[in-house]
């Protein structure tokens, strides 16, 4: 766990050296063009960050429901309604992405 912490603080820090010379002035540019880069940095956060933990949960209930398998047979039925569970939080993940772009 804290080497998913310790990456999770290098990429954000990694980002942020990224955005430090943005700052230009555009001709032309009106305020819709600043609001659609904003909906696409959005859209691009809620599936990131849904994909990032359904995969952190995933392993968990994986690793559980192997472990489960592996005693008693009879519970893997279970063990992928738990796992469908899991994989849902990135499904809604894309659907609020679809959300965000639609707009």
């Amino acid at each position: 766990m804290k080497q998913i912490a310790t990456l999770l603080i290098a990429s954000l820090a990694l980002s942020a050296v990224g955005f430090t010379g943005l700052a230009y002035a555009a001709e032309g540019e009106t305020a819709s063009g600043s609001s659609d880069s904003l909906k696409i940095l959005g859209a691009g956060l809620a599936f990131g960050l849904a994909a990032f933990g359904a995969g952190i949960g995933l392993g968990q209930v994986g690793a559980a429901g192997l472990a489960v398998i592996s005693e008693n047979p009879a519970l893997q039925s279970k063990v992928f309604i738990f796992v469908g569970m899991v994989e849902s939080i990135a499904i809604y993940g894309i659907v609020m992405m679809f959300i965000i772009l639609g707009q």
